[in-house]
C-alpha cells in the first residue's frame, strides 16, 4: 500500500469508527505498525486535518481539512440527530446500523463546537412499541424497488388467507404499528398497500418496471390521499 492510500485509509477509519481510537486498534485496522500510525497522525495534521489526542490516550477526528465544511444551523443539527434517531429505533437493521454511522461521519465534519452540540444533543427519540419486525429481508426490498425491478412473495391478509403475489415495489413507509410497502399488484391489477410483517419469502423476478416507478408512485400517493379525504368527509358527515 503506498503512502497515500495509507493516509486516505486512515482518514477513513478516524471518521466513520468510534473515537477515540487508539493506535494499537488503528493499527490493526490497518495492518501497519503502532509506529507507523503515530507517523501518518502527523502527516494528517501536517495537511490540515484537526486531530485530538495523543499515545496511550487514543484520538479522535475533530476536523477534517478535506472535506468543505457543512452549513448547518443548530437548529438542523438538533434535527438531523433527532432523525437518525428515529431511523435507529424503527428502521430495518441495515437502515439502523447506517444511521449509526452517518451520525458519526457527520460529526467528524462539523466544525468542532457544533460536533460537540451533536454528541450532546437535547433531543433524543424512544419508542416503547416499536413496529413489528418484517417477514422478509428490507434491504432486498428497497434495492428492488430503487431498481425498479418486480418482486413475488406470500402474503397473509387481515382475514388470514394466504396468497402469492407478484408486485411492482414503489415504497416503503414507516408507521407508528407497522411498517407498509406500497406497490401494483399483478394479481389485483391495482395499486395496495402490504404490510412488511405478513409478508414471507420474498424473491425477485428479474422482470424491470423500469422507467415507471416515480409516475406510479405520484399515481398511488394521489389516490390515497383521495381516499382518505373521502373517508375523512364521511365521517365527518356521520
Amino acid at each position: 500500500m503506498t503512502r497515500t492510500a495509507r493516509l486516505f485509509q486512515l482518514m477513513q477509519v478516524l471518521r466513520s469508527g468510534p473515537q477515540p481510537r487508539t493506535s494499537a486498534a488503528l493499527a490493526q485496522d490497518l495492518g501497519v505498525s503502532a509506529r507507523t500510525v503515530h507517523r501518518d497522525i502527523g502527516a494528517l495534521r501536517g495537511l490540515g486535518a484537526v486531530i485530538d489526542g495523543e499515545a496511550g490516550y487514543g484520538f479522535t477526528l475533530i476536523e477534517d481539512a478535506t472535506l468543505p465544511p457543512l452549513g448547518f444551523t443548530d437548529d438542523q443539527i438538533e434535527a438531523l440527530v433527532l432523525g437518525l434517531r428515529e431511523v435507529e429505533l424503527i428502521g430495518d437493521p441495515d437502515l439502523r446500523r447506517a444511521a449509526n454511522e452517518a451520525l458519526r461521519k457527520l460529526q467528524g465534519r462539523l466544525p468542532q463546537r457544533q460536533s460537540h452540540r451533536l454528541s450532546h444533543s437535547v433531543l433524543t427519540a424512544t419508542r416503547f412499541e416499536r413496529p413489528l419486525p418484517p417477514g422478509v429481508d428490507v434491504s432486498v426490498l428497497r434495492r428492488a424497488a430503487w431498481e425498479e425491478r418486480r418482486v413475488v412473495f406470500d402474503y397473509t391478509d387481515a382475514k388470514g388467507a394466504d396468497t402469492r403475489r407478484q408486485v411492482d415495489p414503489l415504497s416503503i413507509v414507516y408507521m407508528d404499528r407497522s411498517s407498509m410497502l406500497i406497490a401494483w399488484c399483478h394479481l389485483r391489477t391495482d395499486f395496495r398497500v402490504f404490510r412488511l410483517d405478513r409478508m414471507r419469502g420474498l424473491e425477485e423476478t428479474g422482470d424491470s418496471f423500469r422507467p415507471k416507478r416515480v409516475p406510479m408512485l405520484r399515481e398511488a400517493l394521489a389516490r390515497l390521499k383521495a381516499e382518505q379525504k373521502a373517508a375523512e368527509a364521511r365521517a365527518a358527515g356521520d
